[in-house]
């Protein structure tokens, strides 16, 4: 059983640590050491996420199994210390809701965490007016995101962290279907 709640400034040091995990555990068989160590550079937590309330951790007996968030900043991805970070505010009438870093605790995974935190962003990101979804995929991430309803549009390479990561950017319409419930949170309109 999981249970999910926002990201507070608190649980950086936890959710850092599964980061870490993550990227160097889950990328195995889809990255070489040096682009494992070139994702680290390049992604990571954007505590603006966690300020702006759209970053969820999911927990299962108090250990985190993985965490995840939305945003309605223009960033597609990378962590604080990432270049071309960029916090202009989206408009939901024109523009997609960004899915920002998505990791699973290497002892969770293939057991719904993933999903779970796709679910919470699509559900916020609606409730605030957003009709479509994009993201940036790394290749151990395609496969859940497609079965998600995410479709590739773009192969990119990322190398801004030495040597070249394999990245695919992917839409998806917001299902008509998901609640569009109004969550207040610290940060930004309830």
């Amino acid at each position: 059983m999981f249970d999910s709640r926002r990201a507070g400034i608190e649980d950086v040091p936890k959710l850092a640590a599964v980061m870490n995990a993550a990227i160097g555990e889950l990328q195995r068989g889809f990255l070489t050491e040096a682009q494992i160590a070139s994702s680290r550079a390049i992604m990571g937590l954007d505590t603006q996420l966690i300020h702006d309330g759209t970053y969820f951790v999911v927990e299962s007996d108090g250990q985190v199994a993985g965490c995840g968030g939305w945003s309605r900043r223009a960033t597609m991805y990378g962590g604080d210390a990432t270049s071309g970070r960029d916090a202009r505010l989206l408009d939901p009438a024109v523009d997609a809701a960004r899915v920002r870093a998505m990791y699973t605790n290497p002892a969770f995974t293939r057991r719904g965490v993933g999903r779970l935190i796709l679910s919470l962003c699509e559900s916020a990101a609606a409730s605030e007016g957003f009709t479509r979804l994009e993201l940036m995929a790394t290749l151990a991430g395609l496969p859940l995101y497609e079965a998600y309803g995410f479709e590739p549009v773009e192969q990119v390479r990322d190398t801004r962290g030495g040597a070249p990561v394999p990245l695919v950017k992917m839409v998806k319409a917001i299902d008509s279907g998901v609640p569009r419930q109004r969550v207040a949170h610290e940060g930004g309109p309830a």
